[in-house]
């Protein structure tokens, strides 16, 4: 059987997705109570990173570890591929020695050209496309605190960059109605605009896009590798900042959530995260739970070679 490469929501079917999120929240549960689970024995995750990492690398270091295996962090410092190797070619070696591989990059084709030429299978940990495995966490959040989140409205406020891509890619596969809030000039890709057809729409007003929204939810607005355009950014994006008064709109149960690193005084006001309604806490933590559910599902557990 060929790898399942986990590079964008649209990998996986509706149901295979509902059923990550759920097993993510079973194998939460399992640690809570403190039981040992391991299926991934002796299996090792590679894991690239072309860009810094917190949440991304602990998680899934942390979860291979919990899940019975192991994880190898490689950095471009450290590693060929940051020396010119071609990407076909350090996928064909590293796909020989690795049960899976995860990388964080820039370009996503960095990503297509891995999974093309690998043996084994592809987790995008952040592109400049999507952060599939973010939104997994974020679902996961959501059906914990609120249940189903089929049918009901989501507000994104902010750019329309990588994490916006996967949520419209969220509203497809879940199910819901995503509102846009943006200025002018940052909207998603017009191929994911198309993808989302009549479940998403682009709202220039974020008070309006988050009026009666059951999850408002925002990211940095300069993401990394933007940094110099950071000035420019702060002065097309200050209407957009999320405060407490503009989640006062949305619905009275409305969660809040950020992906994390936060700008306080930026994209949220300062006080935003210590908000009852924001889940951003346990969203980061979910970040580990969904994972772990991700990664037994895509990586071949050992006693089916026992």
């Amino acid at each position: 059987m060929s790898a399942r490469h986990f590079l964008s929501l649209l990998d996986f079917t509706a149901d295979e997705l509902i059923g990550v999120v759920r097993r993510g929240i079973e194998l939460k549960d399992l640690r809570n109570r403190g039981v040992v689970f391991e299926p991934l024995k002796n299996r090792v995750l590679g894991m690239i990173f072309e860009k810094s990492s917190t949440r991304t690398r602990v998680s899934f270091e942390a979860g291979m570890i919990q899940l019975g295996g192991q994880a190898i962090f490689l950095s471009p410092r450290d590693t060929q591929l940051g020396r010119g190797e071609p990407i076909a070619d350090s996928a064909k070696v590293l796909s020989r020695m690795v049960d899976a591989v995860m990388i964080r990059t820039h370009a996503h084709d960095t990503l297509t050209e891995f999974a093309a030429n690998s043996r084994v299978p592809l987790i995008n940990g952040l592109s400049d496309e999507s952060h599939p495995c973010q939104l997994l966490a974020d679902m996961q959040t959501f059906i914990e605190h609120r249940g189903s989140i089929q049918g009901k409205t989501v507000a994104w406020v902010g750019d329309g960059f990588n994490m916006c891509n996967s949520y419209i890619e969220a509203a497809v596969q879940f199910d819901f109605q995503l509102r846009i809030a943006c200025p002018q000039g940052y909207e998603p890709d017009p191929r994911f605009m198309a993808l989302g057809g009549d479940r998403v729409q682009i709202v220039r007003d974020p008070q309006a896009a988050v009026s009666g929204a059951h999850l408002v939810t925002t990211d940095v607005w300069t993401s990394m590798g933007q940094e110099e355009e950071t000035a420019r950014r702060l002065a097309h994006f200050a209407p957009y900042q999320v405060t407490r008064a503009m989640l006062d709109l949305a619905a009275p149960d409305a969660l809040f959530m950020h992906c994390l690193p936060a700008h306080r005084g930026e994209e949220i006001s300062h006080d935003l995260l210590d908000d009852p309604r924001s889940v951003a806490w346990d969203q980061a933590e979910n970040r580990l739970h969904a994972q772990k559910a991700l990664l037994e599902f895509i990586i071949e557990p050992a006693y089916h070679h026992a």
